[in-house]
């Protein structure tokens, strides 16, 4: 039990390392970009970045869980690596299908979307939706590897470029909600395109239709709980930005962005557990391992939840400019839902 418990916080502690680098830069520089942004324009860029990842879920039609879960089925290395050939070509092709109708109407979508024209900025998140669902299949299979190394340099090296390009984008090229969108998924794109290299023994455009009917009679029913999750989060924002006024929206992304301490924690649990909880084939031990891995997370997270309960006012007081400082109100309901998510 106690090697379970060492596999579950070294693996998740790798996954988490990425999530941590990259709120820990976004928080040292969100006073820079909350002071070139106004409150209407990061609540725009919030609010397209949810729907990427909203239809990212819709996107990947199941087959990142999927992949996951046959892959444990099977000991067997090339029928292993054509399943992760299946999966990234299935993820390649939809991703790639959605975006080129997309880029043609970005006017028209921005305008349903935001309630104002914008093709250009529609376009980056039509970027980002193809990168963000690449680079999580890309991901899914060093995880399923348990390869934390090479997950640490990924994503170390997106989050670094991603601070470099927008902050060149946002600060110097004055390029607003447009130059967040495109620093992040640019530097996505780019990971994904280096991972493909590294993978590239697991990686193909050629679908084996027997392995993708068996991974959608999966994966499917898995969508609507995780796109239900996210379509709450564009409801909220598209509800404050339409029915009160963008710059609410922008508030309460900052909420969100602070909120992310814990959901740091609770992705990299996210990322962690799968692996390992299809790797136990005692039930006896799986039904012990459960109730100490919830019992442990609860505690760990409860202590992060009231923290920023008690310190939210002075986060954000510190952390973003004084435009911004209302989102203190949103902050501790939102860790404490990260949380529940989390146990959920």
């Amino acid at each position: 039990m106690l090697g379970y418990l060492k596999r579950l916080v070294s693996t998740g502690a790798a996954y988490q390392f990425g999530d941590i680098f990259a709120k820990a830069l976004a928080l040292l520089t969100l006073p820079l970009y909350t002071h070139h942004l106004s409150t209407a324009a990061y609540g725009a860029a919030e609010l397209l970045l949810t729907a990427v990842i909203l239809s990212s879920i819709l996107l990947r039609v199941g087959v990142g869980e999927a992949f996951i879960r046959f892959y444990f089925d099977d000991e067997d290395a090339e029928r292993r690596a054509r399943i992760a050939r299946t999966a990234t070509a299935t993820v390649a092709w939809t991703t790639t299908l959605a975006a080129l109708p997309a880029v043609v109407f970005a006017g028209p979508l921005s305008k349903l979307l935001l309630s104002f024209r914008d093709p250009l900025l529609f376009d980056c998140a039509v970027l980002g939706l193809w990168a963000f669902t690449n680079l999580e299949m890309a991901y899914a299979q060093l995880r399923v590897d348990e390869r934390a190394r090479a997950y640490v340099y990924a994503s170390g090296a997106n989050v670094a470029m991603t601070v470099v390009f927008t902050t060149l984008l946002v600060v110097f090229a004055h390029q607003g909600a447009r130059g967040l969108l495109l620093g992040n998924f640019g530097a996505s794109a780019l990971v994904v395109l280096g991972l493909w290299w590294t993978l590239r023994r697991r990686v193909s455009l050629r679908v084996k239709v027997s392995d993708l009917r068996a991974m959608l009679r999966f994966g499917l029913p898995t969508v609507p709980a995780d796109a239900s999750v996210y379509a709450l989060q564009v409801a909220d924002r598209s509800y404050l930005f339409r029915a009160y006024s963008p710059g609410a929206a922008g508030q309460y992304a900052i909420a969100i962005k602070l909120a992310t301490v814990v959901f740091v924690a609770v992705r990299g649990f996210q990322y962690a557990w799968p692996p390992l909880a299809y790797s136990v084939e005692s039930d006896q031990e799986a039904s012990r391992l459960y109730s100490l891995v919830t019992t442990y997370y609860a505690l760990a997270t409860g202590t992060v939840v009231c923290a920023v309960a008690l310190l939210g006012r002075w986060m954000v007081r510190l952390l973003a400019d004084h435009k911004y400082f209302d989102a203190y109100r949103a902050l501790p309901w939102l860790a404490l839902g990260w949380a529940l998510y989390g146990l959920y």
